[in-house]
C-alpha cells in the first residue's frame, strides 16, 4: 500500500473519531512530519507516515527528535498495521477494526 493510501485511510478514521489530521506543510523546514492529529480531549500528535517498509531520512529524524525536545508526542506509523497499533493505543477500537479489515483484503 502506498503512503498516500495510509494517509487517506487515517484523515478518514481520524475525521469518525471526531478529530482532525491536519496535513503539515512548513516551508523552510523540510522533513516535519506529515500530520498532526488531534483527538478529542488528546494531546495532538505529530505523526510521520511511511509504507511498511519505508524509511525516515536522517532530516525526518532530526525534525522529529526536535519536536519531542519540545515535549511534543511524535509517532512514525507504518503502513495499515501502524496504523490499526496507533488506533488500539489511542483507545479507538472501532478505527482499528476498520483498519485491521482493509488489512484482511
Amino acid at each position: 500500500m502506498l503512503e498516500k493510501d495510509v494517509e487517506k485511510i487515517l484523515v478518514a478514521e481520524v475525521a469518525k473519531a471526531g478529530g482532525r489530521a491536519y496535513k503539515w506543510v512548513s516551508p523552510g523546514n523540510a522533513g516535519v512530519p506529515d500530520r498532526i492529529v488531534i483527538l478529542p480531549g488528546r494531546t495532538p500528535v505529530f505523526m510521520e507516515l511511511k509504507t511498511d517498509k519505508g524509511r525516515l531520512t536522517a532530516l525526518q529524524e532530526s525534525q522529529l527528535e526536535r519536536l519531542r525536545k519540545l515535549g511534543q508526542q511524535t509517532c512514525v506509523v507504518h503502513g495499515p498495521r501502524g496504523l490499526a497499533e496507533f488506533f488500539r493505543a489511542c483507545g479507538l477500537p472501532e478505527a482499528e477494526n476498520r483498519v485491521r479489515k482493509i488489512l484482511a483484503k
